[in-house]
């Protein structure tokens, strides 16, 4: 059970019991938002569940007609085990531009409820409005810790989506907290997720735009 939760987490998601979005925030400043190529990541050491889960957003997103690529398919393995400087990922979000991307969607794990031994590698997301790049710095680690999880009923995670847009600030533009309770089912727990970022996004203009 404790290497079926450590798989689970390893990207976040979960929760056959309940998916539940706890809060979202979306950017004032820019009420709608609107993405032509989205780079879709899912922060894990576990490559066979990261590719299942940006394979089930990828196919939300083209059901909606964006183009978007997984990470999987962008970053080759070297890219995840060893930690990234700013300076190494000022030159990813360029090369993102040049490939015509104008969009990160970064998923994670933020903590967790009733941990007995939870490694404080990131900070206090609560009020967070920076940049794509500061973020991944943060998160990074969880690629190659894979001591960074325990089995615990209650987790706490977050999607967010940046903008990298040419010849603009790259900013936060939208982020979903979503609290998983009693992980046990692979599949269900990973389209419960998928669909509630979805349809956050979808009812507040991000990218989206309800029917």
């Amino acid at each position: 059970m404790k290497n079926l939760i450590l798989i689970l987490l390893s990207l976040v998601l979960s929760g056959c019991a309940s998916t539940k979005m706890i809060d979202t925030y979306k950017n004032p400043d820019h009420v709608v938002f609107t993405a032509y190529k989205v780079l879709l990541v899912g922060i894990t050491p576990n490559e066979e569940t990261r590719i299942a889960f940006e394979t089930k957003l990828k196919n939300e997103f083209e059901k909606r007609n964006i183009e978007v690529m997984r990470s999987v398919d962008l970053f080759d393995v070297e890219f995840t085990v060893t930690a990234k400087t700013m300076d190494e990922l000022d030159a990813v979000e360029q090369q993102l531009i040049d490939k015509d991307f104008d969009a990160v969607l970064i998923t994670k794990l933020t903590g967790t409820e009733n941990k007995q031994t939870f490694k404080q590698s990131m900070a206090d997301w609560a009020s967070y409005k920076g940049t794509f790049r500061d973020d991944y710095i943060q998160s990074q680690n969880v690629y190659y810790d894979t001591d960074y999880f325990d089995a615990f009923k209650i987790y706490h995670t977050e999607t967010s989506l940046y903008c990298i847009c040419e010849g603009k600030d790259r900013f936060l533009v939208w982020r979903g907290s979503i609290d998983i309770t009693d992980p046990k089912n692979v599949e269900r727990s990973m389209n419960d997720y998928v669909k509630l970022v979805v349809n956050s996004m979808e009812s507040q203009d991000v990218i989206f735009r309800k029917k």
